[in-house]
């Protein structure tokens, strides 16, 4: 049962943000599960359900450990500059089957100390994934059908679409094709404009991401309708 992420979740993630050290996140950790990570996967649980209803291929998966929808809050720091020990967000993937949650489209949600992004997408292709969505937005008909689907969402500016990009147009398509700008990208997803901390505390979060979701869907399946 979800019943809204509790302002003691959020309050946690704003002072890990100002303490990102070990000793303060083991002097807090029960905070952390119980006012942050068990509401989490009450929420997988409730939206998953539901996103299964909408797109039945979908996936998600209630573990904690990093394997399941949830991302862990533990920084993965090995080859990165920043050592802070620890994600001050709780983000996760409802991903489609099969494949690992990182290599295949899906929606997702970022939880931060005022408020919750949401997504529907991939966030980067892979070089056979890539290759087909270039030779998809070339084509006539599913090319058109991806301009059409970006243009409605991004039409009223409710939604914004992103993803990492060539500078120019990939090589073995001409510079002037009708979907160059389309063509550049190396990941495609949309995302609305975050919910405010009244929205992530309500019992009504359910509800208001899977209307987002439902908005976004049509990217997120064009993605896998053309082998991503």
């Amino acid at each position: 049962m979800f019943d809204g992420f509790p302002r003691a979740g959020l309050d946690f993630l704003a002072d890990l943000e100002m303490n990102n050290e070990r000793e303060w996140f083991e002097a807090n950790k029960q905070v952390y599960q119980s006012a942050l990570l068990e509401p989490a996967v009450a929420f997988v649980a409730a939206v998953g359900e539901q996103l299964r209803d909408l797109v039945p291929t979908i996936h998600y998966d209630t573990r904690t450990n990093g394997s399941g929808s949830l991302m862990r809050i533990y920084r993965d720091v090995r080859f990165s500059k920043d050592k802070t020990p620890y994600n001050t967000f709780l983000s996760g993937m409802f991903w489609e089957q099969p494949g690992k949650k990182n290599t295949r489209p899906g929606f997702g949600f970022r939880l931060r100390a005022d408020g919750m992004d949401l997504i529907a997408g991939h966030f980067g292709f892979d070089k056979e994934g890539l290759a087909a969505y270039q030779t998809a937005v070339a084509d006539d008909t599913l090319g058109a059908e991806l301009a059409a689907i970006v243009g409605a969402l991004v039409k009223d500016g409710r939604y914004s679409i992103n993803g990492d990009q060539y500078k120019r147009v990939p090589q073995g398509y001409d510079e002037t094709h009708p979907r160059a700008a389309l063509l550049k990208y190396k990941g495609l997803y949309a995302h609305p404009e975050p919910f405010g901390v009244e929205v992530v505390c309500s019992a009504g979060l359910v509800e208001e991401t899977m209307a987002q979701f439902r908005e976004m869907a049509a990217l997120e399946q064009w993605l896998v309708r053309v082998g991503i």
